[in-house]
C-alpha cells in the first residue's frame, strides 16, 4: 500500500534536517585513502558509526576457500584486499514488513597522478552543487545514504518493521569478492538496495565482467642486432589485435540480447595497464597486458574466458614468432557474469512510488555496461535487486563529483522506499 502522503511529507523533511550531518559523513569517508587492501581504517570508522547508533555490529574476513569455490567468484592473487566486511543488523520488534538488504562499498580505484587533480583526491571540497574526490560518487555518497535513510526514520520516532542489513564490503572494484563473501555467510533478504551513482535511474541490464592478463616472452638482443631478436612489447600488441576482433565480435551479437540491442557499443575491452622491457637499448624480452571485457547476461563466465583463451592461441598459432612462443593468458580477477532485472516486481514499484515523490519524475531504467555487486543477489539470491543512486561525474577519472542536490533527492527516495517496503513501528530504544 502506497505511503500515506503525511507520513511522506515528515519523512522528505526529516532526511532535508539530517543532510548537512550526511554530507559531512560522506566527507569523512572521502578523507580515507581506501585503495585495494588499504580499506581497514575505512571500515574500522563504518564500524564504529554503526555501533554509535547502537545497531549490532560484526566485522568478519572474507572466506578465501568459499570464494574459490563459487563459480561467481573471482581470481584471488597477493593484490587481494584481506580487509574485513562489515554488517550491522536493525531488528524490529516485530516482523510486520519485507526485509531489506542496503549495501554499499568503500573500496575506491587507485588516482593517477595527482597534478591533474584540481584539488587533492582524499581532500572532499565542495564548490557550488558539487562533493569533489576519489571515490564521492563511487560510492561512497551512496554508502551514507543507506545510514542516512534509516536516519531519517529515526528523527520521526520511527523504525522500519521488518529487518534491515546495512553491508559494507570491499573488492567491488576488483573482484565482487566481497558482496559474494556476505552471500556466502547467509545473509538474505526479500530485496535489496545499493546506491550506486546511476543518475537517478535504475539499472535494468548490467554486464558480466573478466580480467586477465596477457603475457608474451620475447627474444632479447642488443639493438644494432634487432633483426635477429623477437619484440615481446611488439608481440603483445599483435595479440591486442586480436582482442579487438573478439571485442567487435561480440559487440556485433548485441541484436540477440534484449537491453542492449540499441548500444553502439556495450561490449569494451580495456587494455588497463602494460609493463615490458628491461632496457631501452634492449629488445625487450617480455611484455604483458592487464585486460578487462565485459560479457553479456546469460554467457557464462567460464565460457567467455575460454573463448578468450581460444582467440588467443589461434591468432598465435599463425604469427611466425608466437606460434613457437605462445603468449601466456591468465585470469586474475573478475570472473563475473551480468544479470537482468525482470520488470515488474513489487520492489521496483515501490521504488517508483519512491522517486516520482522525491523527483517529481517518474522512474527511468538503463543499461549498465560495467560490474555492478547487485549480480550476487539477482543472479544467485533470485530476489529484487535494484541498483539506484544519485548523478555523480568522472568516476574512475579525474576530479570525480557527486551533485548533492541529488545526493538529496536519491537519499529521499530510498527513505521513502525503507518506509514503504518495510512498514515503520514506533522505535525502539535500541536498534541492535
Amino acid at each position: 500500500m502506497p505511503l500515506d502522503p503525511t507520513l511522506a511529507a515528515e519523512i522528505e523533511a526529516a532526511v532535508a534536517e539530517g543532510f548537512d550531518a550526511q554530507v559531512e559523513h560522506t566527507r569523512n569517508l572521502v578523507r580515507f585513502a581506501s585503495l585495494r587492501g588499504q580499506e581497514q581504517a575505512c571500515q574500522d570508522y563504518v564500524f564504529e558509526t554503526f555501533r554509535a547508533r547502537g545497531y549490532a555490529a560484526e566485522r568478519f574476513a572474507m572466506d578465501q576457500a568459499a570464494l574459490d569455490a563459487h563459480p561467481g567468484g573471482g581470481r584471488i592473487d597477493e593484490r587481494h584486499s584481506d580487509a574485513p566486511i562489515v554488517v550491522c543488523h536493525h531488528r524490529p520488534a516485530g516482523q510486520a514488513g519485507r526485509s531489506l538488504i542496503l549495501q554499499a562499498h568503500v573500496d575506491v580505484v587507485p588516482t593517477g597522478p595527482l597534478d591533474l587533480w584540481r584539488h587533492p583526491p582524499f581532500d572532499p571540497v565542495i564548490e557550488g552543487d558539487w562533493l569533489y574526490g576519489r571515490g564521492a560518487g563511487d560510492m561512497k555518497a551512496g554508502h551514507a545514504a543507506n545510514l542516512f535513510a534509516l536516519d531519517a526514520l529515526g528523527r520521526l520516532g520511527l523504525q522500519p518493521a521488518s529487518a534491515v542489513t546495512i553491508q559494507s564490503v570491499v573488492e567491488e572494484e576488483s573482484t565482487g569478492n566481497g558482496a559474494l563473501a556476505a552471500h556466502l555467510r547467509g545473509y538474505r533478504a526479500d530485496a535489496v538496495f545499493i546506491p550506486e551513482p546511476e543518475d537517478e535511474a535504475l539499472v535494468r541490464a548490467n554486464t558480466g565482467v573478466i580480467w586477465f592478463t596477457v603475457e608474451v616472452r620475447g627474444r632479447p638482443v642488443h639493438v644494432r642486432e634487432m633483426g635477429a631478436g623477437a619484440n615481446a612489447i611488439d608481440a603483445l600488441w599483435r595479440v591486442v589485435g586480436a582482442l579487438r576482433e573478439v571485442e567487435a565480435r561480440w559487440n556485433d551479437e548485441r541484436s540477440r540480447h534484449r537491453h542492449f540491442e540499441d548500444e553502439a557499443h556495450p561490449i569494451n575491452l580495456n587494455i588497463g595497464r602494460i609493463a615490458g622491457g628491461d632496457w631501452a637499448s634492449s629488445v625487450p624480452a617480455w611484455a604483458r597486458a592487464d585486460c578487462r571485457i565485459a560479457l553479456y547476461p546469460g554467457t557464462r563466465a567460464a565460457d567467455a574466458a575460454a573463448a578468450i583463451e581460444e582467440a588467443v592461441a589461434r591468432f598465435a598459432s599463425g604469427d611466425a614468432f608466437l606460434a613457437r612462443n605462445p603468449p601466456l593468458v591468465r585470469f586474475n580477477g573478475f570472473m563475473a557474469e551480468g544479470y537482468v532485472l525482470e520488470e515488474g516486481s513489487e520492489a521496483e514499484a515501490v521504488l517508483g512510488r519512491a522517486h516520482e515523490r522525491a523527483t517529481g519524475k517518474a522512474l527511468t531504467s538503463l543499461m549498465s555496461p560495467s560490474y555492478l555487486d547487485t549480480r550476487v543477489h539477482a543472479l544467485y539470491e533470485n530476489v529484487p535487486a535494484l541498483c539506484y543512486g544519485p548523478h555523480a561525474e568522472n568516476i574512475h577519472g579525474f576530479d570525480e563529483r557527486v551533485s548533492l542536490a541529488s545526493v538529496k533527492r536519491s537519499t529521499t527516495a530510498m527513505a521513502l522506499f525503507v518506509a514503504e517496503w518495510c512498514g515503520v513501528e514506533r522505535k525502539a530504544s535500541a536498534t541492535g
